[in-house]
């Protein structure tokens, strides 16, 4: 049997990222059950202590155990917390010795979401992939610059140590974690019972691009304003560095090391977020859409396009154009 341990963290903690593991692993238990299979998963919440956190002052969550009675484990848990970084991570340190001792006796990690704050936190990730939610992008780069963000991606799987992106994927980390320890009938089994989407494994197209200006360059800063107000027109890394008096190859180092993007590729995703945009509101085609974004390149258009959102520029107008989502 595989003990879970799903933390039972402080702070403003995603309550569906406790009861979603919760009821997932021991939903499986009875499935197994009901065909006279004895369970696979004992599942506990645990916490610093066994008094009970309360979340949005309308939830207690009692820990099943503290972390000082948890001797060995299979699967660690991290739920999603949110509010101020800084300070989720300093009122749930002291989780973190416990959960390094842990994965050196061979325990698994997951984080769920913006979980991952915690478990980067832990310097488990030092070196390692790591998925998030998109909307904290800007400040995982900064706070873990020595962790391989893949902002794209749903789930990541790496010497154990696993972690999913934003809010509702971590079901789909759940699901690839069952299959692990089942089998994919199991998976699809419960795919179907919670009705989730079996094999996603890219959320780019729920990516909205809102520019990285949570830094002090203020020169940087005015080359980004210029790109968004201009994105229709031609802009070149040479014109950026006259405007803004600063020397091509510091200018492209200071903008990389401010947006971690590069000139160009903060253009193409400024670019490519008002085609989206026009996409889901508007009735233009795209070739209009492409044409209004400054694109004169069918290819290349659709390719960035795929690059940065995972769907072709028709595919994501199917999916989001509220003219073409039939009821």
């Amino acid at each position: 049997m595989k003990h879970i341990a799903i933390l039972v963290p402080k702070g403003a903690t995603a309550l569906s990222c406790i009861e979603g593991p919760f009821n997932m692993f021991t939903k499986i238990n009875e499935f197994l059950e009901s065909k006279g299979k004895p369970a696979l998963f004992d599942v506990k919440l645990v916490g610093l202590s066994k008094e009970p956190e309360i979340y949005d002052r309308l939830f207690r969550v009692y820990p099943d155990a503290a972390i000082n009675e948890i001797q060995k484990t299979d699967l660690i848990i991290i739920p999603a917390v949110n509010g101020n970084r800084e300070a989720v991570i300093e009122a749930n340190k002291d989780f973190f010795p416990w959960i390094v001792q842990q994965y050196e006796k061979g325990s698994e990690l997951a984080s769920l979401c913006v979980g991952a704050f915690l478990l980067a936190s832990t310097g488990l990730l030092k070196g390692k992939k790591c998925a998030t939610h998109w909307v904290a992008e800007n400040d995982f780069r900064r706070m873990f610059p020595d962790v391989d963000l893949v902002a794209d991606k749903i789930i990541t799987d790496e010497n154990g140590i696993y972690s999913s992106g934003g809010a509702n994927s971590y079901w789909n980390l759940l699901l690839y974690l069952l299959e692990k320890y089942t089998d994919r009938n199991m998976a699809i089994l419960a795919s179907k019972y919670f009705e989730i989407e079996m094999d996603r494994k890219s959320q780019s197209p729920f990516i909205m691009f809102n520019g990285q200006s949570e830094h002090q360059d203020e020169p940087i800063k005015k080359a980004q304003e210029f790109i968004e107000m201009n994105f229709q027109d031609k802009i070149t890394v040479d014109q950026l560095s006259s405007m803004f008096a600063i020397g091509r190859r510091s200018l492209e180092r200071r903008f990389k090391k401010a947006t971690c993007n590069t000139v160009s590729e903060y253009i193409q995703r400024v670019k490519i977020e008002a085609a989206k945009k026009s996409l889901e509101g508007s009735r233009k085609n795209i070739s209009e859409v492409m044409n209004d974004v400054g694109y004169s390149d069918t290819k290349a258009f659709r390719t960035t396009f795929k690059k940065i959102t995972g769907l072709s520029p028709v595919g994501y107008k199917n999916r989001y154009n509220r003219d073409m989502v039939k009821l």
